[in-house]
């Protein structure tokens, strides 16, 4: 089962000391990951002014070193926060060479158009599914088929509110026939219920600063790879 880092998301460096921002700390951080068992890394990208970004030139540059430095496939968001106007987003991810896969969200508008883009740019897609409602649309757009895997990711943090909609959602995944592989991950207090909830059931796991800045026992995490050993943990 795959083991997945997501080692900055949309954080701001204020939030934990220890967050990748700058490419010489994500590489760090990745390559740490890696060792700790990690076989796949999700990073956000950061411009000179620490903020998330699209721009091809920063993401492919991201990617390169990470994926060299770790020698394993490197991920990136598409998230729309980064660039509301749909257009423009669409644009940026046409333009990347890169990242070897990019996750969407299928709650967000534009989504057939964003992975229409990584179609054509041959990157694989991660589908973000949030909520049942999001199993229809990924459904309903066609696109069920051309995924690297899915990512069960309920929004909520408390624990027993995320993994009735985790179950739910593998649930409509099965009825739906979806066959790409699953991976789970969980946000703030409800993320190592998620995993090990994934665990057991026999999908891959996400874990890093993006998910959670505390162990399973509440305690602060030192860091991306702390969370990594501690989740590694969950998978033998």
């Amino acid at each position: 089962m795959l083991l997945k880092a997501a080692i900055n998301g949309a954080r701001s460096a204020a939030e934990h000391p220890a967050l990748p921002v700058d490419l010489e700390a994500c590489v760090r951080d990745a390559t740490g990951c890696a060792a700790a068992g990690a076989g796949a890394i999700h990073v956000h990208p950061r411009g000179g002014d620490g903020r998330e970004t699209l721009s091809a030139e920063v993401v492919d540059a991201v990617a390169v070193a990470v994926r060299e430095a770790t020698g394993l496939p490197v991920g990136v968001s598409t998230g729309s926060w980064m660039e509301p106007d749909l257009a423009a987003r669409v644009a940026a991810v046409h333009a990347w060479s890169e990242p070897d896969f990019a996750s969407v969200n299928l709650s967000e508008e534009g989504t057939l158009e964003v992975m229409s883009a990584l179609v054509d740019r041959e990157i694989d897609i991660e589908a973000g599914i949030f909520d049942v409602a999001d199993v229809r649309r990924l459904v309903e757009g066609g696109m069920a088929d051309d995924l690297l895997r899915v990512l069960i990711e309920p929004s909520s943090e408390v624990p027993a509110q995320a993994l009735d909609t985790a179950r739910a959602v593998d649930r409509a995944l099965d009825a739906a026939g979806v066959r790409a592989p699953r991976v789970a991950h969980g946000a703030g207090a409800a993320t190592w219920s998620v995993l090990e909830w994934a665990a057991v059931a026999g999908h891959g796991l996400r874990i890093g600063l993006e998910d959670t800045l505390v162990m399973a026992d509440g305690s602060p995490a030192d860091g991306n790879v702390a969370l990594v050993e501690a989740a590694a943990g969950l998978l033998e």
